[in-house]
């Protein structure tokens, strides 16, 4: 399997999830829902995506940390939801850096 196809599995993988974990939640219309889900899961398929293609001189797993967090940051600032967002993107990134 190539690395592209890895990406894909990845990011959609880690965006499902990233979802499916927030279905629960209210957002006060089923609009903002829609919008919230749909951000989350471009978000998390989009770290899923990138990790297995960059090659940094770390490990795997590290590499897979560093964007994770890098790349959760702008929703938490906005969100002012730091500690979920910022602990999902950094084990989802330090699973698929370890997996690639």
């Amino acid at each position: 399997m190539d690395q592209v196809t890895k990406a894909l599995i990845a990011g959609s993988i880690f965006g499902l999830i990233a979802t499916g974990t927030m279905l629960p939640m209210d957002f006060g219309s089923k609009s903002k829902k829609r919008d919230a889900l749909l951000a989350a899961f471009i978000e998390r398929f989009s770290i899923g995506f990138i990790i297995p293609l960059i090659a940094l001189p770390l490990p795997h797993y590290a590499t897979g940390l560093l964007l994770g967090v890098l790349l959760s940051l702008p929703s938490a600032i906005i969100t002012k939801t730091y500690i979920p967002i910022l602990i999902m993107g950094a084990l989802g990134g330090v699973i698929i850096g370890f997996l690639s």
